[in-house]
Formats: C-alpha cells, structure tokens, sequence
C-alpha cells in the first residue's frame, strides 16, 4: 500500500472492475511505473513488454484495472504460482496500486476481491501477496481483507538467464 496524500478526490459514481484490454497499456505502463518511483525503483517496463505478457502467444501475467468515468484508477497483476509438493496451483498478487486522490473509497478492496475471484476460476486454491517490512499499511490492509501473514525464511537467489 501506498501513503496517500492529503488529496481525496470525489469518488466515482460507477466503477468497473474488469481484465486488462489492449486499450488499457499506456495507462497501465503509467501505473506501473507510479508505484515503482513509490517505492524507489526504476521502472523499465514498455507497453510492448506489458503487451507481450498480457495478451502475446504465451500470457505470463493477469492484469485487472479498476475503470471509472473512462480513466484507470488502479490495478492489480497476478502471477500464477504453484506448489509442487502438493499439487496445488495459486497466484501471487504481485501488484496492487490505487491512483493517489482514490484511495480510501474501496478501489483495492474491489481488485483483491476480483483478484480472488479470477484464481478460484483459475483452479487455484490460494492467492498470495507480499508487502514490504516496513510497510505497516499494507501489512494492515491484508490482514482486513483475511490474508494470514507468513514471515518469510531462508533466501532467495537470481541468475541472469542472457
């Protein structure tokens, strides 16, 4: 979760919650980058990367945008996941952004609740999501919403694959 500003813009009478179209990507790239200057990373993301994964020959990831008055207020992007050990499949909530001026009207709520929707349809038998240590917001917000929080242990490596 992100810290809000002072800001509270009026909130939409109607709000949609649906699967990212092709329309969506410069939108959606914009975001994408918002929430990583938010937490002090650079974002390289292209609209032709998000396009690719989106939509190309091999869809790697879900993108769910929340849709009001014909702009984009926030996102949510899932990433499938699976524990082999038990056979079951699940998705990590990978992201989760509100627009800053619209958080605190349920936006989030209504993604992580078609988030959860989308992987039971997916067959999956859980949805996982991450925050930052620090962030006790987020750690906060769910906790609500009935995520269990799962201290992580040991490490996680990385190899360049090019």
């Amino acid at each position: 979760m992100l810290e809000d500003s002072e800001i509270s813009l009026t909130r939409s009478p109607v709000l949609t919650i649906r699967a990212a179209k092709h329309r969506d990507l410069p939108e959606l790239n914009e975001m994408i980058k918002l929430l990583a200057a938010h937490h002090g990373d650079a974002a390289v993301i292209t609209p032709e990367q998000l396009e690719r994964d989106l939509f190309g020959a091999m869809p790697w990831i879900t993108a769910l945008v929340a849709e009001a008055d014909g702009h984009l207020l926030g996102y949510a992007i899932l990433v499938p996941l699976y524990k082999a050990q038990e056979g079951q499949r699940g998705m990590d909530l990978h992201h989760l952004f509100v627009r800053d001026g619209h958080r605190g009207h349920g936006i989030g709520q209504h993604l992580v609740d078609r988030a959860r929707e989308t992987a039971r349809k997916a067959g999956c038998g859980y949805l996982s999501v991450s925050a930052a240590t620090g962030n006790v917001a987020a750690h906060r917000f769910y906790e609500q919403l009935d995520f269990t929080p799962r201290p992580v242990t040991g490490m996680r490596y990385l190899q360049a694959l090019a």
